[in-house]
């Protein structure tokens, strides 16, 4: 299994969700169980079947992001900053000829495109890795290539 790659800030998020998903939303979960129980047979109450789905998800996910960290190689986002070429981590300054955007490239499960933030996986990401200030990069879209200039790497 290939390693995913996280961010700081990635992996601390996950680890705060993880925490809420094992207390805060374990104890809600078997609090409607128990309130479920209480209304009498459960072969046909509808509550205590949705408090079990959600108790279903709720472990799902648990186990997801336990995976995740499991298998995941953090990047150290200060030790990339002031980098001669553009790789995981990076905030990159670009120009497509008509205004200058700026994209962060993270792990795929951090990937927010809204947001400025590039999964390493995307071609776009891919097109820009070990690129240099001042190179010119041509990333092929949906919409057809757009060439952009590499303005800053940070």
């Amino acid at each position: 299994m290939t390693k995913r790659i996280l961010t700081k800030e990635g992996l601390k998020k996950l680890q705060e969700e993880l925490d809420i998903l094992k207390t805060v939303e374990r104890q809600k979960v078997a609090q409607r169980i128990q309130t479920a129980k209480e209304l009498g047979d459960l072969s046909e109450n509808a509550e205590y079947s949705e408090a079990k789905e959600q108790q279903a998800l709720n472990e799902t996910r648990v186990s997801e992001i336990e995976d995740i960290i499991k298998n995941s190689e953090v990047i150290d986002g200060s030790k990339v900053t002031g980098s001669s070429k553009v790789s995981v981590g990076c905030t990159i300054t670009v120009n497509n000829g008509k205004e200058d955007k700026k994209f962060t490239i993270v792990g795929s499960n951090e990937a927010d495109p809204l947001a400025g933030k590039i999964s390493n996986e995307s071609p776009m990401a891919i097109s820009f890795m070990g690129r240099k200030v001042g190179e010119k990069v041509s990333v092929s879209t949906p919409k057809g290539d757009t060439e952009y200039e590499i303005k800053d790497i940070g």
